[in-house]
């Protein structure tokens, strides 16, 4: 009998993300059985409509949509779903991602092999294709949060002891062993996902995933990281310099250490202190930045679109370009293309380059392989659908 995946999305005002995550989720189901469960938290932008639209073939027979009345929180809407999914294996899945074709069945097959797995995450990419340090983590006790606010982690990058948050010590490009999972992509089994508790929904946003990480850990079970890459966009609210994410992101530490480490109160403290002056830090920050926007100080650098596709594709990408009046050029590669490359893209020009890649012509393994491998960080990856007329980047998305 062939094993079944429970693949879980919570959204919120992303129907174009969302419905790219879907769409690549069900080009990497080669060898199992899948289901979609979609948790829309109360979208005002027409998420379920355009679902429905889209996967017309798959709603209520592969695709399933949870629509909540109110904005629940990330936890517990993916509680919902864990409950409802009928699948071997679960995958919490953020709706910002694009998975290659083969990740799934990689991941399956290294989770099979390993009785003592816990969760199991892979190797993110950012836009530009650069690794997402938060891809694997340590757990964050006091000190280690420590040493990651103070910035001990950023100077001393290969130290186990100062390092451990994002044990970038460890290959990015080896398996190996970790603590916590980025909840962005975190598979396991679902006894193991039910046994657990699923999440906790005292957290709303952030810390769910390093939470539910640790307590899998404390049942006696080993997490994994696996070096399959996929596309994590990450939106505003993960914006590292904001103060709504200082903000919501520290009190989601505060509550793992009220929970955790309830005794640990004199090394809470510096800790405390250290989230308080990043607060104060980003503020300032985002004061300065708005200033600088309103006397016309900050220069915004032009953006380059390159568009690579098969003839057919041509017209459509032509027509969005003309539309939003867009710097674009033009690639046209056979029906049976080569390998996606970016050597064509002038680089380190002051540009903000975007390469677009036809999606009827490029697996999305080979669009993030391309990626991964090319090391350039003017460059972001875009995605076209020449059948819908639509344009993903991670600024904005552009639809005829």
């Amino acid at each position: 009998m062939p094993v079944k995946l429970s693949a879980i999305l919570v959204s919120y005002n992303v129907k174009y993300y969302l419905a790219q995550a879907i769409s690549s989720i069900y080009r990497a189901a080669d060898g199992f059985e899948l289901e979609v469960l979609v948790v829309d938290n109360a979208s005002t932008d027409g998420t379920i409509d355009y679902l429905k639209l889209i996967f017309a073939q798959e709603i209520d027979k592969t695709l399933h949509i949870i629509a909540n009345t109110d904005n629940v929180g990330f936890g517990r809407a993916n509680n919902q779903a864990l409950h409802q999914a009928t699948g071997d294996y679960i995958l919490f899945v953020n709706p910002d991602t694009i998975i290659g074709e083969t990740c799934l069945s990689q991941c399956l097959t290294f989770y099979r092999q390993h009785p003592d797995a816990g969760a199991l995450g892979v190797r993110m990419l950012n836009p530009n294709g650069t690794f997402a340090p938060e891809s694997r983590r340590g757990v964050p006790t006091p000190f280690t949060s420590f040493c990651k606010l103070v910035g001990l982690s950023r100077l001393f990058p290969k130290s186990k002891w100062l390092n451990r948050y994002y044990m970038q010590y460890l290959n990015d490009h080896e398996v190996c062993k970790i603590d916590i999972v980025s909840g962005a992509f975190m598979m396991m089994s679902r006894e193991r996902a039910l046994t657990a508790g699923g999440f906790d929904e005292t957290f709303f946003m952030y810390g769910e995933d390093v939470d539910l990480s640790y307590r899998i850990m404390r049942t006696g079970c080993q997490n994994y990281y696996l070096p399959c890459p996929i596309l994590h966009y990450k939106g505003e609210s993960t914006n590292k310099g904001t103060p709504h994410y200082v903000n919501t992101f520290y009190k989601a530490m505060a509550i793992f250490f009220r929970k955790h480490y309830p005794h640990s109160r004199g090394l809470v403290i510096p800790v405390y202190v250290a989230i308080y002056l990043l607060a104060a830090k980003a503020l300032l920050f985002q004061c300065l930045y708005k200033m600088r926007r309103s006397l016309h100080l900050f220069h915004e650098p032009a953006t380059a679109y390159h568009f690579i596709m098969s003839q057919a594709s041509l017209q459509h990408a032509k027509r969005l370009a003309d539309k939003y009046h867009l710097a674009a050029t033009y690639t046209t590669v056979p029906d049976k293309p080569t390998e996606p490359s970016l050597d064509a893209i002038p680089a380190r020009d002051g540009k903000r380059h975007v390469a677009v890649y036809d999606t009827r012509s490029y697996t999305f393994s080979e669009i993030l392989a391309t990626f991964d491998a090319a090391n350039r960080t003017d460059c972001t990856i875009g995605t076209f659908y020449p059948d819908q007329g639509l344009l993903i980047t991670d600024k904005r998305t552009f639809l005829i």
